[in-house]
């Protein structure tokens, strides 16, 4: 198993590159079961959550062909739709294959994708929907079991909460349904906005686009011409490597970025000090001298991303002062404070809310990574920690950042991927 080993660094200095957005080539690559053409999709992070949703569609019967700086998705022969149990206990995500799959053949089974570290997401809006639009749904055996023999009419959904997932599977099943289906509360990330976005330029009328309601007509169970697509930048990377810049106090650019889709969190680091040079794809961020404190509450796009949270709770550690951070969209996402606090972080858990006393001064510790983006605030707080830091279980890490460790090192932080 690997492990990374990192050590205290001065300050970085010189350019990223950022990765296309795992969150958005989830359902773009699920998209691709609606298609009657090969896809081609450039810019897919290589990252194990992509791999694994790529392995599921050749297990139903896809090819997938690597050429140059491109992913070739060929859906056409698909004949199998049951996404088993060992596929989606690795990813949650891959319940994202539930409504195109339900929509192109009328039937599927899923597997129930199980418990998360970061709390529930129950997808028992997913169901309700789907039910909504016709689908007879049974759960049996740990599988969800759906039919629509007459195919999938449109429907007037409205979800009790935001859900990104639950929108994407929605807009795909809607895709090919019988009809108009109205999504009221959906979500607003720009991941959404690009999947929404390919299948109009795809040929299905959708109205709303970047608004909590969304008007899909479907096409009737006809499959459609996918064109092809680049995945936009992964803001959530992007946000992170910010985080590095500002906790080392540090000028670093990030190319390949849409500046747009960072407004919470650029606005938060400006609260806590940095400034900042923006390009049409290019954001430089110049540290202030001291780090501020700051009060966070993670909400939905366009507020502050709870994906964010965790990376700035590291950030905190070394502002002079008191932060309040409340995290208000998943009930245990605060998992990371303890591996902080083995570093000498001083913070104290009510509830949802942390608050982080400034500034800690860090020691490097062994540590163990409890989820994606806790692994990355653990990296974090080794930039300036004393000493010597050892990140265990960083597959986690692995699932959504493309060559952490290369592209740090790449402006001078000392780390280095290891084995256990």
């Amino acid at each position: 198993m690997d492990y990374l080993k990192a050590q205290r660094v001065q300050s970085l200095h010189g350019t990223i590159n950022i990765s296309g957005a795992k969150n958005a080539s989830l359902p773009l690559i699920a998209m691709t079961i609606l298609a009657k053409n090969k896809v081609s999709i450039t810019n897919l992070p290589v990252v194990t959550d992509i791999k694994t949703l790529l392995k599921l569609l050749t297990n139903l019967g896809g090819e997938v062909m690597f050429e140059e700086d491109k992913v070739v998705v060929d859906t056409i022969s698909l004949h199998e739709t049951k996404a088993t149990y060992d596929i989606v206990k690795t990813m949650r995500a891959s319940i994202l294959v539930l409504g195109p799959i339900l929509s192109r053949f009328g039937h599927c089974e899923v597997s129930l994708p199980g418990g998360c570290a970061i709390g529930q997401r129950p997808i028992d809006l997913h169901l309700k929907a789907l039910e909504q639009m016709g689908a007879i749904i049974d759960i049996k055996s740990g599988y969800i079991q759906a039919t629509a023999p007459d195919g999938l009419k449109g429907a007037n959904i409205i979800f009790d909460k935001v859900t990104v997932t639950g929108t994407a599977n929605i807009v795909m099943a809607a895709a090919l349904a019988h009809g108009v289906t109205t999504i009221t509360n959906a979500a607003r990330e720009p991941e959404v906005v690009q999947l929404c976005e390919v299948l109009e330029k795809s040929g299905i009328e959708i109205e709303g686009i970047g608004t909590a309601i969304l008007r899909i007509k479907g096409s009737a169970g006809k499959l459609i011409d996918i064109a092809s697509f680049r995945v936009i930048p992964d803001r959530i990377e992007a946000g992170t490597y910010l985080c590095a810049g500002a906790i080392t106090r540090s000028e670093i650019t990030l190319s390949n970025v849409e500046p747009r889709h960072l407004g919470a969190v650029i606005s938060k680091l400006e609260e806590m000090g940095s400034s900042f040079t923006i390009g049409e794809d290019s954001i430089t961020i110049h540290p202030g001298e001291e780090i501020l404190p700051t009060k966070i509450i993670t909400q939905e796009y366009p507020a502050f991303p709870t994906d964010m949270q965790a990376q700035f709770l590291a950030l905190a550690t070394q502002a002079n002062g008191v932060s309040i951070i409340e995290e208000r969209l998943f009930e245990n996402r605060f998992m990371h404070v303890s591996e902080l606090q083995r570093m000498g972080a001083e913070i104290t858990l009510n509830g949802h809310t942390a608050t982080v006393t400034g500034k800690s001064k860090l020691s490097g510790a062994d540590v163990m990574a409890t989820d994606l983006r806790a692994s990355s605030a653990l990296v974090l707080a080794a930039l300036v920690a004393d000493g010597e830091t050892n990140i265990h279980r960083i597959y986690h890490l692995d699932r959504g950042y493309d060559a952490l460790e290369k592209k740090l090192r790449c402006v001078g932080a000392n780390i280095k991927r290891l084995k256990e």
